[in-house]
């Protein structure tokens, strides 16, 4: 295992700056979710880490080496990739093995390091088998265990599970963090997916336009968001964001004006009519989901539906009114330029 150091790091493909002078320090052992909207850096960055890509500028350390100028080959990394990448005419046994054949690893030493793998990834009784007779979930798993068998000091996964239907994405989830604590080794994981961040990370590393946004462990960042992108990005069903008006005094470092109020779906309550302070709103969608139910209801003056999750099943249809409660208290209050201000 070994930590992994980003000091001014910048990427820029001719006139495009992809990633911005960006500092980040990932402790060994740590499993470390690069998550994002496309096009944010978040693969680019974890290619400049293998070393398929060129810094422009600044300085990358793993282990505590610098390896700006270290081929990919002798970073002591493997890369998980999106694409399985298997070869079709090779066996199991022959994918995984396949790198520590060609650097001239004898045979008994390959087996025994598939062997170890395939033990680790449940693959014993697939090893004769070609990757067109396996599943999806398998194929991923052959792709990991070729990562495995070279021991590497950091293990690098670029939205492996893109390519999985939702009930296997859910499966592998459960095995990537099985593997990481089995392994204890360096993970850096890359998603667009805020649901795999939340579930997989140690510590989640939120980037937008070439930048960090926020990082920190995934509760921090759902429950503190810096900004109004954080807050919007992570959570499902997203957060619901209300234009209001702040009144002098009641926030802290804001002036009086126009600013948004962000509320949760899970946030706002249900109510049997209308009383102080309630909100009266027209049910448009009904969302069914088994444990819980979303109600997309239109309020008066506000723009795009406002969704409530409400627990269990709920009896509303489309089209009937209802009174909602909105309390600030719940919610996070944002400023003009974005900023989370304190209530």
């Amino acid at each position: 295992m070994a930590s992994v150091e980003l000091e001014q790091v910048s990427k820029s493909f001719g006139k495009t700056e992809v990633i911005k002078d960006m500092s980040l320090a990932i402790k060994e052992r740590e499993l470390v979710v690069f998550v994002g909207p496309s096009g944010c850096g978040k693969s680019t960055l974890l290619r400049l880490i293998a070393g398929l890509e060129e810094m422009s500028a600044g300085t990358l350390r793993i282990g505590g080496k610098v390896m700006n100028q270290t081929p990919a080959a002798d970073r002591g990394v493997a890369m998980v990739f999106q694409s399985y990448a298997l070869y079709p005419h090779m066996t199991v046994a022959e994918n995984m093995g396949f790198a520590l054949k060609m650097i001239g690893t004898p045979r008994p030493e390959i087996d025994r390091k598939v062997g170890e793998a395939a033990e680790i990834l449940d693959l014993g009784d697939l090893l004769q088998r070609k990757p067109r007779q396996l599943s999806g979930g398998q194929r991923q798993r052959v792709a990991i265990g070729r990562a495995i068998v070279r021991k590497p000091d950091v293990f690098l996964f670029d939205e492996p599970l893109s390519n999985l239907d939702a009930e296997l994405r859910a499966r592998m989830r459960v095995e990537i963090a099985r593997l990481h604590k089995e392994l204890k080794t360096t993970m850096i994981y890359v998603t667009h997916d805020q649901v795999e961040a939340m579930t997989l990370a140690d510590r989640i590393v939120l980037l937008n336009k070439g930048r960090i946004e926020q990082q920190g462990a995934p509760l921090d960042l759902y429950e503190a968001p810096v900004n109004k992108f954080v807050a919007g990005f992570l959570g499902q069903p997203r957060m619901n964001f209300i234009a209001v008006t702040a009144v002098p005094d009641n926030v802290i470092g804001a002036a009086p004006g126009a600013m948004t109020l962000g509320l949760r779906p899970d946030a706002i309550g249900i109510l049997d009519g209308p009383r102080s302070g309630a909100v009266a709103g027209r049910i448009i969608v009904v969302e069914q989901l088994g444990t819980s139910t979303l109600l997309h209801v239109q309020l008066a003056g506000v723009a795009d539906l406002v969704t409530v999750e409400w627990r269990g099943k709920a009896a509303h249809k489309a089209g009937a009114d209802i009174w909602l409660g909105l309390d600030p208290a719940k919610g996070h209050l944002f400023a003009a330029d974005g900023r989370r201000l304190a209530l």
